[in-house]
């Protein structure tokens, strides 16, 4: 029994992640709704922004926040350690989120931005302490991230459900509020426990070995941060004053080419300049392979706050909890939970199937599960398909199609997602563990801002 138990520290990183999912989508349930939403008098005004406009910032947003994984990653590795970098992600996390509270366009931006910052020190580090909690690999770690995962999906189910019903039926910055609430319940709950991870990504794994070089090192990492964020806030600052005026549907257009581009820098970086042996080469060409694979599973699935919201608050029937909410109508957002519930519920069939599988040698491939992902994925939304077709004769559709694309996706993600982030743990050189978990967000990235793009076009027949 010993031996099957899984280490006390996946329990930290399971609630950590569940209060830090709760505000991520929490908000992001609101993202599109709110920017769409009609401009009004009072303090629960939308920003009247079209569909492609909203969805391409939305894109963008999204993308941005798995983008910065890769430097967040890079920091961990070089100064800050995995265990810290989460701590200080966190906190960032939760100061954007109670800045999107405040009823203001500037505010609105700022917040973003302090969530992409957060979020990517935090997502690719938590993951990388997971894989060094299973250092022995195998399938037991495979059955421990997918429990990581069913846990952080405990959050992402309860945050739609409480911030899209304060936000839809009351004010959009009371949801955005309690997305705040819910990463400062992280950050304390990770701070009381967080010594049950031991040795886990304590300490920084490519630190330089002279302590003097390194104490150098890192004060030059922190004027280069400081500038940085002095030229963000100055280009921010002359956007938001019009003195620059930005297309975000071109930005979401073109913003993959960069992305390809950072991605085979860092891969040609690895492979001539961070003496890999023979045998890490090879692993890291696998990775490449699941790289490329990833951005066409995740630009169908991160519709999901995009398209399909605007597809639930458009043309979904959603009366029929009767006069328990206001106009008859249930929250829009409150079909953000079904992915995560559908995990919570099958996240243990999957765990548990890999484990027998492997007992009888019969375990699937990694590219193997990663097609029947996407494979999953493309009957979502052929659903999808036929459920557009009935709100174009003009009838509200039923919300069976909603729920049905919902089921398809999540059985696709599981064959995705975990098995994904488990791979790249187990094949990444240890040198560049938490840079090539940046590098998978990096993937995700892309596919989010295909998403964004593809989502504009939802009133136009774009399922």
């Amino acid at each position: 029994m010993g031996r099957q138990a899984h280490p006390p520290g996946l329990r930290v990183l399971f609630f950590t992640e569940r209060w830090e999912r709760f505000s991520y989508y929490g908000m992001r349930t609101l993202l599109v709704l709110f920017m769409t939403a009609e401009i009004i008098k009072g303090s629960n005004s939308g920003l009247g922004f079209t569909d492609e406009l909203a969805t391409a910032i939305y894109g963008i947003y999204s993308a941005l926040v798995y983008l910065m994984a890769l430097p967040g990653g890079w920091l961990a590795d070089r100064v800050l350690g995995m265990q810290r970098s989460v701590w200080h992600g966190g906190i960032i996390i939760m100061c954007g989120h109670f800045t999107l509270a405040i009823p203001t366009l500037w505010a609105f931006f700022a917040g973003l931005a302090l969530i992409i910052v957060g979020t990517g020190l935090l997502k690719p580090t938590i993951s990388g302490i997971v894989g060094e909690l299973y250092p022995e690999g195998g399938a037991r770690r495979d059955a421990g991230f997918t429990i990581y995962y069913m846990g952080i999906n405990l959050g992402a189910f309860l945050g739609p459900l409480v911030c899209a019903y304060l936000g839809e039926n009351y004010n959009w910055h009371w949801g955005f509020a309690a997305a705040g609430v819910g990463m400062f319940f992280g950050l304390v709950q990770y701070q009381l426990s967080r010594h049950h991870l031991g040795e886990a990504g304590l300490h920084p794994t490519a630190a330089l070995p002279d302590a003097g070089a390194q104490r150098a090192f890192v004060s030059r990492v922190r004027t280069g941060a400081t500038l940085a964020l002095v030229a963000v806030l100055g280009f921010s600052f002359a956007a938001l004053k019009g003195f620059i005026r930005i297309d975000a549907v071109a930005v979401a257009a073109n913003a993959s080419l960069l992305i390809l581009a950072m991605a085979g820098g860092f891969f040609t970086y690895v492979f001539w300049r961070g003496e890999l042996t023979v045998t890490e080469k090879q692993r890291t060409l696998v990775i490449i392979v699941l790289f490329f694979a990833t951005p066409l599973f995740w630009a169908g699935f991160e519709q999901s706050g995009s398209s399909l919201n605007l597809f639930a608050a458009r043309y979904t029937n959603r009366e029929f909890l009767g006069s328990l909410f206001p106009e008859g109508a249930h929250p829009a957002g409150w079909y953000q939970s079904l992915n995560p519930f559908f995990i919570i519920a099958l996240a243990p069939v999957y765990a548990a199937m890999w484990v027998a599988l492997a007992r009888r040698y019969l375990e699937p491939s990694v590219p193997a599960k990663f097609a029947l992902g996407l494979i999953l994925m493309g009957f979502g939304f052929l659903t999808m398909h036929f459920a557009a077709g009935v709100a174009l004769s003009g009838v509200q559709a039923a919300p069976m199609w909603l729920i049905s694309t919902f089921l398809l996706h999540t059985l696709g993600e599981l064959c995705l997602s975990p098995v994904g982030m488990s791979a790249t743990t187990k094949l990444a050189p240890k040198r560049f563990k938490s840079q090539m978990m940046g590098i998978w967000f990096l993937g995700s990235a892309l596919g989010n801002l295909i998403a964004g793009l593809l989502a504009g076009d939802v009133t136009g027949g774009g399922f």
